[in-house]
């Protein structure tokens, strides 16, 4: 399928896919998007309100490691909160490098971090590699329905393309899959605010709330493994 190189509304590029109309990111912004679902629903909710310590490490799993917007973010962001974390990265089809080379979030996020964004995507796969001093990334190429981790993440960033063109990963079956992977107290994240994706999450045993969602889209979703 033909991928394009696009510029969002926020002057963030992303992938798009010609023939799903589809892209790798929101076209009403990029970074604002990742910023708005990923770190403030996602990430510094956990640190402020589900963490037990600002001391424990966290472990986040991506669904859909894509262009490394989000692992790039977080990673800046666990610079700020002292936390170190560990985070797991599943994508069956990754971005080449060319592609990588034509995104332009070092000029807009911290060009100070140049060195460590490239790190991200030449890092080999299935290998554990230590980014900086307090993030850790393995990225793994494989199907999110092959996911078998029990019990192992604090946060999961659901991140696949749209059940417009891919509604089988937004299945209860996909859902169970990620609420045994998290820990007690864990949350999952999307920009997805679909009432069908928040019915499959609730069926497997989720709290799901509705958040405002980011730019272009009235809702997202939020969805935690309550301990009893």
């Amino acid at each position: 399928m033909k991928r394009n190189i696009i510029t969002t509304s926020d002057g963030s590029k992303t992938i798009q896919i010609e023939e799903w109309n589809e892209q790798y990111h929101s076209i009403h912004g990029a970074i604002q998007e990742a910023n708005h679902v990923f770190m403030k629903h996602g990430l510094l909710f956990y640190s402020e309100t589900c963490a037990t310590s600002k001391l424990d490490d966290i472990s986040i799993l991506e669904i859909g490691f894509g262009t490394g917007l989000n692992a790039f973010l977080t990673l800046i962001e666990a610079e700020k909160l002292k936390s170190n974390i560990n985070y797991v990265g599943v994508e069956a089809y990754p971005v080449q490098l060319d592609e990588i080379k034509q995104l332009n979030y070092i000029e807009l996020i911290s060009e100070e971090h140049d060195t460590v964004f490239e790190k991200l995507h030449e890092t080999p796969w299935e290998e554990s590699c230590q980014i900086t001093s307090n993030f850790q990334l393995e990225k793994q190429q494989k199907f999110f329905k092959d996911i078998d981790a029990k019990d192992q993440f604090n946060i999961i960033y659901f991140d696949a393309f749209g059940a417009r063109v891919q509604p089988d990963l937004w299945t209860e079956d996909i859902f169970k899959i990620m609420f045994n992977a998290l820990k007690e107290n864990g949350v999952l994240v999307t920009y997805s605010a679909k009432g069908s994706v928040r019915r499959a999450m609730q069926a497997v045993g989720f709290i799901v709330e509705r958040l405002p969602g980011p730019p272009g889209k009235r809702e997202m979703l939020r969805a935690q493994k309550k301990g009893k």
